[in-house]
């Protein structure tokens, strides 16, 4: 009845349009008779109709979504693809009203939300080109106008079912509510009104509170900690920075703890990555976060990075046997130490040896696979490779005094 409404609405403005529907195969017959509907409908006004026809079950299960949020996803890649493929500027038209507003404020409310949530669905959405002109309608307004018109339609079965999630809050928790408070409708379209001027207020806050924070170098943002540590609220702050990087609100906690955490521990989405790297936190694209560079201050005990954990210490030299451990003379070594994958051209003595020889032919030598080639690291001091993790020391920073104390690294793979 709602689009119906929409379809009428903008005919009888005079507009140029196309009218797309989309069968989700998910109710039989039912979903035909809709699909008929629609291509009757639009010979009634005498305009182009496009219909496709989608697997949503099969989709839902293959990218592990729920049915509903397979429907929305699909069918506005396809309305986004359709215009863009089109000269003329377009923009895709649905018919969300406030009922549809009202239900989706209380479900992001009780799943749980920041501020965005609580601004509904909004009625314009510039960069996706979505209009939304009935949105402050109320589904009793289309209906009495459906009558007025006289206008057919057909309604979808699955509207009476509870078993979807909005289902639910339409058909039980609303009416319920309007029971003990009859003028809920209004309140909460008048709640999503305030929320919306609230945001504006919010975002020049947020924006003041991360241009003091944020360092963007090249395609890396580098924060520090100590700055982030004073920021209040530190949540919501933290928030804002993580979300425009792929990362969930959940995750939220789990970043905060990296102020704590050890140099080179890290949280991942799907696209970034955020590191503790000493002082700063390093948001990076996947592709440079996996091969980050991390500096190990002298005072640094114990460093997570990809491969697993390193530990250090000082302590009298025992042996040179196990290549999970280094022993280097401290006389050597310059401080900030560069841990990091190795990359092409790097070369090192080898312990043992008095010329140097590329990492490539020490990989050759040692038969390692392509796979444990690409995830060796090393140990860099003053520009010079110290320790090939796993494999070998260098020679120049061999014990020379074995009665005096070495520096002893550990390393310890993890299941990261």
């Amino acid at each position: 009845m709602d689009s119906v409404v929409l379809v009428n609405l903008v005919h009888e403005s005079g507009f140029d349009y196309t009218i797309a529907h989309c069968n989700f195969q998910l109710r039989g017959e039912e979903s035909q008779r809709d699909e008929n509907f629609v291509r009757a409908l639009a010979e009634e006004y005498g305009r182009e109709v496009l219909v496709k026809k989608f697997d949503t079950a099969a989709y839902a299960a293959t990218n592990k979504t729920a049915i509903q949020e397979a429907a929305r996803n699909l069918r506005y890649q396809w309305f986004s693809e359709v215009i863009a493929g089109w000269d003329k500027p377009s923009f895709i038209v649905t018919a969300h009203h406030a009922d549809d507003n009202i239900e989706t404020l209380l479900m992001h409310f009780f799943r749980g939300t920041g501020i965005q949530g609580l601004m509904g669905i909004q009625p314009i959405v510039a960069e996706r080109r979505i209009i939304r002109p009935l949105l402050s309608f109320k589904k009793k307004d289309l209906v009495e106008y459906a009558k007025q018109e006289a206008l057919d339609f057909v309604e979808d079965s699955s509207n009476a079912s509870d078993k979807y999630t909005r289902n639910f809050f339409r058909n039980q928790l609303l009416p319920q509510i309007r029971e003990v408070f009859p003028q809920v409708d209004d309140n909460l379209v008048k709640n999503i009104e305030r929320f919306n001027e609230v945001s504006v207020l919010y975002k020049q806050s947020i924006d003041l509170h991360l241009s003091k924070l944020v360092e963007q170098k090249n395609n890396e943002i580098h924060v520090p900690v100590l700055k982030l540590k004073k920021a209040k609220p530190l949540h919501t702050i933290a928030w804002e920075l993580i979300k425009p990087f792929g990362f969930s609100a959940a995750q939220t906690e789990e970043v905060v703890k990296l102020l704590e955490a050890d140099s080179g521990s890290y949280q991942s989405s799907p696209t970034h990555r955020i590191i503790r790297n000493r002082n700063w936190l390093i948001i990076a694209p996947l592709a440079i976060g996996a091969a980050q560079h991390i500096l190990v201050g002298e005072e640094d005990k114990k460093v997570a990075f990809e491969n697993g954990v390193l530990t250090f210490h000082c302590a009298k030299f025992n042996n040179q046997s196990d290549t999970n451990e280094a022993w280097l003379d401290p006389s050597v070594i310059s401080y900030p130490l560069l841990l990091r994958k190795c990359k092409t051209g790097d070369y090192f003595y080898p312990l043992g040896m008095q010329k140097k020889k590329k990492l490539s032919r020490f990989f050759i030598d040692q038969k390692l696979s392509r796979t444990e080639k690409e995830n060796t690291w090393v140990i860099e001091s003053a520009g010079r490779i110290a320790w090939v993790i796993g494999q070998r020391i260098d020679d120049r920073f061999k014990i020379s005094d074995p009665s005096k104390d070495a520096i002893c690294i550990r390393f310890e793979k993890t299941g990261r």
